[in-house]
């Protein structure tokens, strides 16, 4: 959308934080001999005219730099900012405000470059011609123009930056500010930011943005504060209450990425000097904050690490997780050839039964190995009793003594002989096999002996 203008809201109160903030970024990169490049996204027009129709409609300038044009009492460092407004208006009566291309112009050094973007084809020529104006007049005071210095394009700031990262000198200064008219602009902002810094991590980004009661608005610096940079740090100014239809402009903020370590002591200077000269009632106040990346969960594990434990209050996964079961948030899957870790089951006591089957079965055995007669074998004498009669009435077997195989015959012999005839059970046919379930219930002739 193109219907944004910046100059119906040149000088407010937005603008002197912004600008503000942007002078104090210039002086830092200044510090060192080394050149670097200032990017503007959306540079609009350069300089406004406070005196024009636009900027008389709305008279937004009264809530920034009206109030603070005679103040003498001003900080330090804002008045290095209020300089910079005075030297261009020199008959001491406000009648010029600048914009960001005009303030970066102003701040930086000849062996600094400037990149401006501006979308809006009327405020990219307005933009354009101021430039050419400020180079007749360098001219005229003998000074050397600004040559390809500065440079103007008529385009989309968002995907240029993307070309101009890294720039040759690996310092860069670059500030983005779009109007937010529509909801994407939020979502650009912090993508643009985050491809940005994949390509030039020491990169510094200064993000003004409006504090509205949209919900997009809100969720702004938060989602910022998730940007994979080093630093950040976050300042906020509110001059009013907001109204109850949330309409107006009360509130902004800075968000600058990779800040310089000065700023935060300027910034606890300034902003409760802004804040009395500039609040318009109880609710005008400022917050300053600054942190490191914010993670969370859907951080990724670096290389080396172990496996992340459950976030929060989240249940234990399933020993299937990293199979196609479920995987909570934070949690690593296992690599191919890592095997899964065996489960900690305690051992299980053997208890009664289990020492009871195991001695059944030796006794079995012992019984089973025990010679028996060729009657018995035959099924001449005695005949195999199916297991449900052996489950009923299973036969005890006699105690072991030292009269020799042939007493503990004739007793397995004489109680088969019973077993049958009590349940009147069919003879076993000579040489047919023995089954399994007769050996099972032991009632098999001679089996027990």
């Amino acid at each position: 959308m193109l219907s944004y203008r910046h100059a119906f809201h040149a000088g407010n109160h937005a603008d002197v934080l912004k600008h503000f903030v942007q002078v104090q970024l210039h002086l830092y990169m200044n510090q060192k001999d080394a050149a670097y490049t200032y990017i503007d996204t959306h540079s609009g027009a350069g300089v406004y005219s406070l005196d024009s129709f636009q900027a008389t409609k709305t008279g937004e300038f009264d809530t920034g730099i009206g109030p603070l044009w005679n103040c003498d009492d001003a900080p330090a460092p804002l008045k290095e900012y209020l300089d910079l407004v005075h030297a261009m208006n020199p008959s001491g009566k406000l009648r010029y405000y600048p914009g960001s291309p005009y303030v970066a112009e102003q701040m930086s050094r000849e062996q600094d470059r400037l990149r401006l973007f501006e979308l809006h084809p009327a405020d990219c020529k307005i933009l354009a011609d101021n430039f050419r104006k400020l180079d007749a007049h360098k001219a005229e005071q003998g000074q050397r123009s600004r040559g390809r210095r500065v440079m103007i394009d008529h385009g989309d700031g968002f995907a240029s930056m993307k070309a101009l990262l890294p720039p040759p000198s690996r310092r860069a200064l670059v500030l983005i500010d779009p109007p937010y008219e529509i909801k994407d602009d939020y979502k650009r902002v912090r993508d643009a930011v985050e491809e940005a810094l994949g390509k030039f991590p020491s990169g510094m980004f200064a993000i003004w943005y409006p504090v509205l009661q949209r919900m997009e608005s809100r969720q702004f610096p938060d989602r910022l504060k998730r940007l994979p940079a080093k630093e950040w740090l976050n300042v906020t100014l509110t001059t009013n209450t907001p109204t109850p239809d949330g309409t107006g402009l009360h509130s902004s903020g800075m968000f600058i990425v990779n800040p310089p370590y000065t700023l935060e002591p300027m910034l606890r200077e300034v902003m409760p000097y802004l804040v009395r000269v500039l609040g318009r009632d109880a609710g005008a106040r400022f917050t300053i904050e600054k942190g490191t990346q914010v993670t969370g969960a859907v951080t990724g594990r670096q290389a080396g690490e172990g496996p992340r434990a459950p976030v929060g209050n989240a249940r234990r996964a399933s020993p299937l997780s990293g199979k196609g079961s479920l995987r909570l948030p934070g949690q690593s899957m296992p690599r191919a050839d890592e095997a899964p870790a065996p489960a900690d089951k305690p051992a299980r006591a053997a208890g009664p039964r289990a020492n009871n089957t195991r001695a059944l079965g030796r006794l079995a055995r012992a019984e089973g190995a025990a010679p028996a007669d060729g009657a018995t074998r035959a099924g001449g004498g005695s005949a195999s009793a199916p297991a449900s009669a052996s489950a009923r009435a299973p036969a005890r077997t006699p105690p072991r003594n030292t009269t020799g195989s042939t007493a503990r015959n004739a007793a397995g012999n004489t109680a088969g002989q019973g077993t049958a005839r009590g349940n009147s059970a069919r003879p076993a046919t000579a040489g047919a096999p023995r089954s399994n379930r007769t050996r099972q219930g032991g009632g098999g002739g001679g089996g027990r002996g």
